[in-house]
């Protein structure tokens, strides 16, 4: 059985170039939010991997094909991620760089506007860290991965929900005499 008689090799190709290219739009267009994805997002995404469904596989709608693509997926991804791990600069080009929001109490609004975030995204950002003004905070940083890390003068390591849920008091009741 021919790969090239088959089109398997075409579908490999394809699903290569495809891959390839929403990445590269993807980082091209400043999307480095990616790990807090708003409804429209999430759309997008949706609408995206059907738009490019066909272009991968073309008239191929066989389950053969399909693992195919998704095989060829799988691959290049990590084949894309093993550059990203041994070279440092590809990995820098493509996920881009942490960027500092908020330092001893004072926004940086310079890369608020780089990263596109709002006002009110980097507030509720700080709230779900346990913190309630923006002048509490030491440092709040928007990591590669899209997530906003904050430090605050309250705290001396990072607050998630779960530390700060055993931080709370707990519930003291009066005795009776």
């Amino acid at each position: 059985m021919s790969i090239l008689h088959n089109g398997y090799l075409a579908i490999i190709l394809s699903s290569v170039a495809v891959y390839l290219f929403i990445v590269i739009a993807i980082r091209l267009f400043g999307k480095t939010e990616i790990a807090q994805l708003s409804v429209a997002d999430l759309v997008f995404i949706m609408l995206l991997s059907n738009a490019v469904q066909n272009a991968m596989v073309g008239s191929d709608t066989t389950l053969l094909g399909g693992l195919v693509a998704a095989a060829s997926l799988f691959a290049v991804n990590a084949l894309f991620k093993e550059f990203m791990y041994r070279i440092p600069g590809f990995g820098k080009l493509m996920e881009g760089e942490s960027l500092m929001l908020i330092y001893q109490g004072k926004v940086n609004d310079a890369n608020m506007r780089k990263a596109r975030i709002t006002t009110n995204e980097l507030l509720e950002a700080i709230r779900e860290h346990g913190v309630a003004k923006v002048s509490d905070v030491d440092l709040a940083v928007l990591e590669v991965d899209g997530n906003i890390s904050v430090l605050s003068n309250g705290y001396q390591t990072k607050t998630t929900r779960a530390i700060r849920k055993s931080r709370l008091p707990k519930r003291q009741t009066k005795k009776h005499e």
